[in-house]
């Protein structure tokens, strides 16, 4: 199989490919439409079910596996090899878990608006870069759950497919990157276009 990748994407190895479950997939258009039907199911489960325990390593990867599951046999665990961007593998978990504490201690003293501290989840969750593949359409789900567990809109996310190469996911890429950069509004901006 052929892949594109659009900017900011994160490539698949030969080995992570291996972990194709379907078969009957030749062309990244197939796999891009069946992981989408996916994550449709995955989001009908993410956003009916209570989650208490939200903040948590079990939780990341229980929605990671809900929306790739069908697709890949390492959906739901944490990737071991590197990538173009995140924290090196065997750091994936501790930071996740010092970002996990983060988010709870911003929303136990209110520290910022709860967008804010949302899109912050978004963006170090990204940055982290937990899976082999799919972090972004994870990352915008699980700040989407944060959202509603407080009872808020989820965010709009730019109201456009991000996983083409569109003007859309090139300004999303861009905000994400000046929030690398420590300027977190743009990213809130687009979230909420």
């Amino acid at each position: 199989m052929q892949f594109s990748y659009p900017e900011g994407a994160t490539p698949i190895d030969g080995d992570e490919l291996e972990g194709l479950l379907p078969k009957h997939i030749s062309f990244q258009t197939e796999l891009n439409a069946w992981e989408q039907l996916n994550i449709l199911e995955a989001e009908k489960w993410a956003f009916g079910t209570p989650h208490d325990d939200l903040l948590t390593l079990d939780s990341i990867k229980r929605l990671h596996l809900k929306m790739f599951g069908e697709t890949w046999r390492w959906a739901g665990q944490f990737r071991k090899t590197l990538k173009n961007i995140g924290e090196p593998a065997h750091e994936i978990p501790q930071e996740l878990l010092k970002l996990c504490g983060d988010v709870q201690a911003q929303l136990d003293y209110r520290s910022s608006p709860l967008e804010e501290i949302a899109i912050r989840l978004h963006h170090r969750m990204v940055l982290i870069h937990p899976f082999s593949n799919g972090n972004g359409r994870h990352g915008r789900i699980f700040t989407d759950l944060l959202l509603t567990r407080y009872q808020a809109k989820r965010f709009s996310w730019g109201r456009d497919d991000l996983l083409s190469p569109t003007q859309t996911r090139m300004i999303y890429i861009k905000a994400l990157r000046e929030a690398d950069r420590g300027n977190i509004m743009p990213l809130l901006e687009f979230a909420q276009s």
